[in-house]
């Protein structure tokens, strides 16, 4: 029985992979490209829409700077007031999520990803009219864009 119960133990204690984060409302994507050009083709995808970056978070480089190690990993922070404000007028709890983010990391084996957040789980998360999902449901064809 000891074996078993360290074996389930052992599970709980691995990294989530994309495809357990999509339970979550996460949605991972494989990219082609490294972390930096992955987050260059989002960042163009997203200002060529007409949408502000709010924050570029290079989350690798902060650890580095504190002497510590983590592997690439960005997060790109965007939106645009006209699609945010209505959610959160609605669902004042949605300035927890909003603006969106997309985050841009590589594994332990150097392949790349990008997470987001599914917009139809961010729209259920805060109790919002599924109508308003439009307002947000572009992070997808962003991201696609970004690792094509």
């Amino acid at each position: 029985m000891k074996p078993v119960l360290f074996a389930l133990f052992g599970l709980c204690l691995l990294p989530a992979t994309p495809a357990l984060a999509e339970d979550n409302g996460i949605v991972t994507l494989a990219s082609p490209y490294a972390v930096a050009a992955t987050v260059e083709r989002l960042q163009s995808a997203v200002e060529g829409k007409g949408l502000k970056v709010f924050a570029r978070i290079d989350h690798a480089g902060e650890a580095a700077g504190a002497g510590l190690s983590l592997r690439p990993a960005q997060l790109l922070i965007f939106g645009h007031p006209k699609a945010g404000t209505p959610l959160m007028n609605a669902a004042p709890t949605a300035a927890l999520d909003l603006p969106l983010k997309a985050l841009v990391w590589q594994d332990a084996g150097g392949a790349v990803w990008v997470s987001y957040n599914r917009p139809s789980w961010l729209i259920q998360r805060h109790g919002l009219d599924g109508g308003f999902e439009k307002n947000i449901a572009g992070i997808e064809n962003l991201v696609k864009a970004a690792v094509r």
